[in-house]
């Protein structure tokens, strides 16, 4: 059940293996870049005594915290929202069939955005200690996703254009709920805080948050490939894929589920990285073609190791300040994808 387009351009194997050893690079070269000047030396040696259980020396426990409890963790959920966004964001553009969707249109990293905020700076839910801010953003972002189901569905089941043109009108009010939450804070601190996180931050990375995150992104992204011919079908429309054995109304209800859980998990612990999840998809597709079995091969891949260099320099560039993430995604992203688009010929489904 493959779409009707143009062939491949490159060949599968390869370029995900290759892109899987760059990932690998990219997680070494992410925890041994940073504000802190750590060798090379050292930074293997810690990653070895970490892996194994091995002892350090009393003089470089300050430099193994930093590499293994501050940048290792924020290195690998890095790797793991970017996998999990650029997944998404190939699940969002077939459900409602637009080029321009991407994991935030369906309004859930929007809704996130006022439970992480209503945390900063109302000190909500401080019951939950060091969970205040991801429980409270992924509660919000769950309340988010039963309010976009409720009010674009119809009849006929979830249309693409009730569910876009809802989570678009919806996401402005979250928005101004969260604004109206900025303007009123007390602390200047509390709302430049706010900001990092509605642009995306992984400077709260830990350990903890990791398993979660890795198993849910895992999890949606399995049942993606599982799924991936029938979103093959139902990228050719809704008729098309009635022809060919698919419900696209059911399928699209199970769409909106696994997105806005996957969404909701990864916008709790990162914050609102955009970008990534409407860019990493089309540029997959210029590479191995439109059939959704080979871009959910390569496009994980791809947008973790985007983030995971889009991280590295929000750390650097201000040293030992940080810029937000989603600032340099899109710094970096725009261009690169406008330049890949003009020299592809690309459009969306096909070459």
């Amino acid at each position: 059940m493959r779409p009707s387009t143009a062939p491949s351009r490159i060949p599968l194997p390869p370029l995900a293996i290759g892109t899987a050893l760059l990932l690998l690079v990219s997680l070494v070269g992410g925890v041994g870049l940073g504000a802190a000047g750590i060798g090379w030396a050292e930074v293997f040696r810690f990653l070895w005594a970490g892996l194994t259980g091995g002892t350090v020396h009393t003089d470089d426990v300050a430099a193994y915290t930093i590499v293994w409890e501050i940048r290792l963790p924020r290195v690998v959920l890095g790797a793991v929202v970017g996998a999990g966004l650029a997944a998404v964001g190939v699940a969002v553009q077939a459900m409602v069939r637009n080029a321009l969707a991407d994991p935030f249109v369906l309004g859930i990293s929007s809704g996130a955005a006022v439970g992480a905020n209503a945390v900063i700076l109302l000190g909500a839910f401080a019951g939950l200690g060091i969970w205040a801010l991801s429980g409270a953003a992924f509660a919000s972002a769950l309340a988010a996703m039963v309010l976009v189901y409720a009010a674009a569905r119809s009849p006929h089941g979830l249309t693409p254009l009730r569910l876009v043109l809802t989570g678009t009108a919806l996401a402005y009010g979250f928005e101004a709920v969260t604004t109206v939450m900025v303007f009123g804070a007390a602390r200047g601190e509390a709302a430049r805080s706010a900001l990092m996180w509605l642009l995306g931050s992984l400077g709260g990375a830990t350990w903890a948050q990791v398993p979660l995150v890795a198993v849910t992104v895992a999890a949606g992204w399995a049942w993606l490939r599982w799924r991936a011919e029938s979103l093959n079908a139902l990228a050719m429309g809704d008729e098309t894929s009635a022809a060919l054995g698919v419900r696209p109304a059911s399928l699209r209800r199970e769409l909106f589920l696994v997105t806005a859980a996957v969404t909701g998990t990864v916008v709790a612990v990162s914050g609102a990285i955009g970008f990534v999840g409407l860019m990493v998809p089309h540029v997959v597709r210029m590479l191995v073609g439109a059939d959704h079995r080979r871009v959910l091969a390569v496009a994980p891949l791809a947008g973790a190791v985007l983030l995971v260099w889009a991280d590295v320099l929000s750390r650097l560039l201000l040293a030992p300040a940080e810029l937000p993430v989603g600032v340099i995604t899109a710094v970096v992203g725009v261009p690169a994808f406008l330049l890949l688009m003009r020299r592809g010929g690309y459009a969306f489904g096909g070459r």
